[in-house]
């Protein structure tokens, strides 16, 4: 009498445990992924998504070959459908766990441009990772998509690390952050409610354009101007004025400073009349005090 063979699938969990690391041999190769046999009658399926940490959306055939020897890890045993799912890439070091421990955020990297997108730029960190430089990483001082004409493939760039995401699976780099931004080192000095010196650099039909020192741009709307509504006229003005102004906000979001000239004429009169209510000879002195600045304004 004929001797019934076994059945290969039968106790499968017991021999194949997720997690542990096998060596099989690839048999067939798809266009979702390769199946793999790891012992007599048993065969897994290693899914395209799981052959590799770096290369996506390639066909199975160029990451592995038929006969192939690979290791594989377990990542599922279904004994009821007699299928198993493995794992090529969970066999090997993650490269992205590995570059985010040996480049925290702050790190300066060097690479050569390997694309060009309407993004930004993506830069070849080392042969399994590209990191991404934005459009608004470019540069401080110009828009993005002025600042990526300057770029072109193949050309080698320094950068420094933003963010490091092995679970995204992807690096975040800036160009423009290898230098101060000229915006906050501006700002040392200004404060809110502090009166600066500006020098106009464009009038425009609802304010003033004006320059802060080297590197920040003030802006001092139309009814801002004076107090007196009749000299809130931008017309009054013209480019390489210089004037006087209380800062009333930082708006970092569109790096700008907005200033008032009608805010300082309203608290220096403020202080003015507080500093003669003191004074017995108040009324006098108030009348020469107001001469003077009306004479100034005249100048």
């Amino acid at each position: 009498m004929k001797q019934l063979e076994s059945d290969p699938w039968e106790n499968v969990t017991e021999k194949y445990k997720v997690g542990e690391k096998f060596t099989g041999v690839v048999t067939n190769i798809t266009d979702y992924g390769a199946f793999v046999e790891l012992g007599e009658g048993i065969e897994g399926l290693v899914h395209v998504s799981e052959m590799s940490w770096t290369r996506k959306n390639v066909h199975p055939g160029k990451i592995v070959s038929t006969s192939q020897e690979v290791e594989i890890v377990i990542l599922e045993v279904d004994q009821e459908k007699r299928r198993i799912s493995l794992g090529i890439k969970q066999a090997m070091e993650n490269p992205w766990v590995a570059f985010a421990a040996s480049h925290p955020a702050g790190t300066e990297v060097e690479g050569e441009i390997k694309n060009i997108t309407e993004f930004g730029l993506f830069v070849g960190l080392n042969e399994e990772i590209d990191g991404m430089v934005h459009l608004s990483d470019l540069s401080w001082e110009i828009s993005g998509e002025d600042a990526i004409k300057d770029f072109q493939k193949g050309q080698v760039v320094k950068a420094k690390v933003l963010e490091a995401d092995p679970e995204k699976e992807r690096v975040s780099l800036g160009i423009k952050q290898l230098t101060e931004d000229p915006f906050e080192a501006g700002l040392e000095g200004v404060k809110r409610g502090e009166t600066v010196k500006a020098t106009v650099t464009e009038v425009q039909s609802d304010g003033l354009l004006v320059a802060i020192g080297e590197n920040l741009i003030g802006f001092i709307k139309k009814n801002d101007l004076a107090k007196a509504r009749s000299d809130q006229e931008p017309e009054n003005f013209k480019e390489g004025d210089e004037v006087e102004a209380r800062v009333m906000r930082i708006e970092r979001s569109n790096r700008r400073v907005e200033l008032s000239i009608k805010a300082l004429e309203v608290a220096e009169e403020k202080a003015l009349m507080q500093e003669l209510s003191g004074n017995d000879d108040g009324g006098a002195v108030l009348g020469d005090a107001l001469k003077e600045a009306l004479a100034r304004k005249e100048d």
